[in-house]
């Protein structure tokens, strides 16, 4: 039997919680995806270049950026169940402000306070993801993130519905307020109960193949940062960020060019579409893909896949080599930030939880850049040479994917 395989069928309440923890997964990624097809009606309602619209959505990651370290001091005042399912209704309603901003700097900000609240969710969720893999026994925390991955895609299909109907931005984002935040707070009775660690007590957590230390004695090698732990968090962050610059472009900038392809409303919105669907897809296969090949040549497979598919759509731009190009560099970068997240948070020489946060906290960084950097170029050679940070993006994920743990998923 595979060292992966469960010695026993998960209990009913672990079941629940998956389902429970998927459901947080889902609306979370739908809340902020909701807004994204309706880039081109704000940027256009605005009235500003490609440089300032890029400085506004540089909102939600400088928020994320400041308010991502302190998901830790939430989880443990609040717990993690309460903080992501209670988060994502507050995220849902600070998106209601949208319809409302006066100028780019009143839309920056509403992007801050949804950038700041989704970082403290982010790990929140994650951290209770990983709980429930504690008691499975198996990773299961890539089809956890496919579901943020479906739930991306329901969000960007009801803007470009919302889009091409011309449904009025406020009503828009009040029903899927509504929708998205019922579906949290029904989700929240059947997360898990007790202290964030109670699952690492009785279960053992392999660092590495071979390594059977009990979760007792693993937290007792984490008391404090060593010179490797911090260098390796440090090239984990640069991988996340590979992942956040290929997300944010087809999130931020997917609609805008297709639409300087002349493709319509409803049909520019499909580009973060096709990069979610492709994601999505990924995801969830990945846990048995990577079981199977190992997180590195996954790894490194999918850099390769984001910077080929990319780099030949914009040199052949197209409205169907367009979507095309997104989907494989969703593809391509699929298992990328779930596994930096596994990885990390399987560092020794850290306290529990650390590795985590930190890693969010970078992968935050690279939301930041994204849209600065592909603005600023934008205005200045095109948009299509700004994406191409999508293609150094696929081809730094190549070089550092080494450092990833190259073995079998294992709660």
């Amino acid at each position: 039997m595979p060292a992966t395989a469960p010695s026993t069928a998960p209990t009913r309440q672990a079941r629940l919680a998956r389902a429970a923890v998927a459901a947080l997964f889902l609306t979370n990624g739908a809340v902020f995806f909701n807004i994204v097809p309706r880039y081109p009606q704000i940027k256009a309602d605005l009235g500003v270049s490609n440089a300032i619209f890029g400085t506004a959505v540089a909102g939600s990651p400088i928020g994320a950026l400041l308010a991502g370290l302190l998901a830790g001091a939430a989880i443990r005042r609040f717990g993690s169940a309460r903080t992501a399912a209670f988060g994502i209704v507050i995220t849902a309603l600070v998106t209601l402000a949208v319809p409302f901003v006066p100028n780019w700097v009143a839309f920056g900000g509403v992007l801050f306070f949804v950038g700041a609240l989704d970082a403290i969710v982010d790990v929140a969720q994650n951290a209770h993801g990983l709980r429930v893999q504690r008691l499975y026994r198996r990773s299961i925390l890539n089809s956890l993130h496919g579901l943020w991955s479906v739930g991306a895609v329901l969000g960007g299909l009801m803007g470009s519905a919302a889009a091409g109907l011309r449904l009025p931005l406020a009503i828009h984002l009040g029903i899927s307020a509504a929708l998205l935040s019922l579906v949290a707070v029904v989700a929240h009775r059947f997360l898990l109960p007790g202290p964030e660690d109670a699952e690492r007590s009785g279960t053992r957590e392999p660092a590495a193949a071979g390594d059977h230390t009990a979760g007792p004695a693993r937290r007792a090698d984490r008391r404090s940062f060593t010179g490797p732990a911090v260098r390796m968090l440090a090239v984990l962050g640069v991988l996340a960020a590979c992942g956040a610059l290929a997300e944010d472009a087809g999130a931020s900038w997917g609609a805008l060019f297709l639409t300087g392809l002349h493709a319509d409303a409803a049909t520019a919105g499909l580009a973060v579409v096709a990069f979610q669907t492709a994601m999505t897809i990924g995801r969830l296969s990945g846990d048995r893909v990577v079981d199977r090949f190992g997180q590195r040549a996954v790894t490194r497979a999918g850099g390769a896949l984001a910077a080929a598919g990319m780099g030949a759509a914009l040199a052949l731009p197209s409205v169907p080599a367009a979507l095309a190009g997104f989907a494989l560099a969703g593809l391509g970068v699929a298992t990328l930030v779930p596994a930096t997240m596994h990885t990390a948070d399987e560092l020794p020489g850290l306290p529990p939880g650390t590795g985590l946060t930190i890693v969010s906290w970078l992968l935050r960084g690279g939301f930041l850049l994204s849209p600065l950097l592909v603005g600023a170029v934008a205005d200045l050679v095109g948009l299509r040479v700004g994406l191409l940070s999508v293609v150094l993006a696929g081809l730094l994920t190549i070089v550092f994917a080494r450092v990833l743990a190259d073995h079998r998923s294992s709660a």
